[in-house]
């Protein structure tokens, strides 16, 4: 049996329609998933949280949506899950993917397999290529090449996924507070228009969590703010609906480029 912990975003929707069992569907606490739930997770209830899990029989679980880092008094912490808390707070001061393996560390103990969203669902991961009418310019592919580095160090150092860059300057990255934040800041920029925006896991990123993720939303959002097309890694990157992705994309008058490393 498959518990699938859903965050916010369209991604434990999607993965809920095409995937061919019916799994346990589970709200993280302090999100609002866009399904139904009959079970919520609470970080400092993860030991009451796994027995519940285990009584309906899972032994499979996929993490998907997007989730804050949470917040939490440490008198509410059950007893019976401290130890757990104990490993967990002391990994979020490296950072937030060190806090995740952690997690998944702690509920592959109890005996439960991690399966990646891609997994359960393999169309959320295109093959490469230009997937839109516009293709990329020879600046847009020198631009590729500079986000390259920039997601590389900003990735190791655990900040986010996400860049944009033009004509070789990189001129947003993202953080904790994801890529619409980082596209907002943009919307008064002093350099007019042009540029890409580039998505890239981070090195050694557990790829079963945490996947960067892009849709017809983010296409509408970058020609809005005035960049000329994104890039994604090539098994690196899920675009959620990406029909209305590449369409929104084209209408746009933007490339989408799915890139090998």
């Amino acid at each position: 049996m498959l518990a699938l912990v859903a965050g916010t975003g369209g991604l434990p929707g999607h993965i809920a329609r095409v995937h061919s069992r019916q799994p346990v569907f589970v709200r993280i606490d302090g999100t609002s998933p866009e399904i139904d739930t009959e079970l919520t997770f609470r970080l400092d209830r993860i030991a009451s949280f796994m027995d519940a899990l285990k009584s309906r029989g899972v032994t499979e679980l996929c993490f998907a949506g997007a989730v804050r880092r949470p917040a939490f008094n440490p008198g509410d912490v059950e007893a019976r899950s401290k130890p757990f808390i104990d490993r967990i707070v002391a990994a979020l001061e490296e950072g937030d993917d060190g806090a995740l393996k952690i997690l998944l560390q702690i509920f592959e103990a109890e005996g439960f397999v991690i399966r990646a969203a891609h997994e359960l669902a393999p169309d959320l991961l295109p093959a490469s290529g230009v997937l839109t009418h516009k293709q990329p310019a020879p600046g847009d592919i020198k631009d590729a090449f500079r986000a390259d580095a920039a997601l590389e160090a900003v990735g190791a150092t655990d900040i986010g996924q996400a860049c944009v860059v033009r004509h070789g300057q990189v001129i947003a990255i993202e953080t904790s507070y994801g890529t619409d934040w980082m596209l907002e800041s943009l919307d008064r920029r002093p350099d007019g228009s042009g540029g890409i925006l580039a998505k890239a896991p981070k090195p050694g990123q557990d790829r079963r969590v945490d996947l960067p993720t892009i849709g017809p939303g983010t296409a509408t959002r970058a020609a809005e703010v005035g960049l000329g097309g994104i890039v994604i890694e090539a098994a690196g990157v899920m675009v959620l609906d990406r029909e209305k992705t590449v369409e929104a994309a084209d209408d746009a008058g933007i490339f989408l480029w799915v890139r090998q490393p």
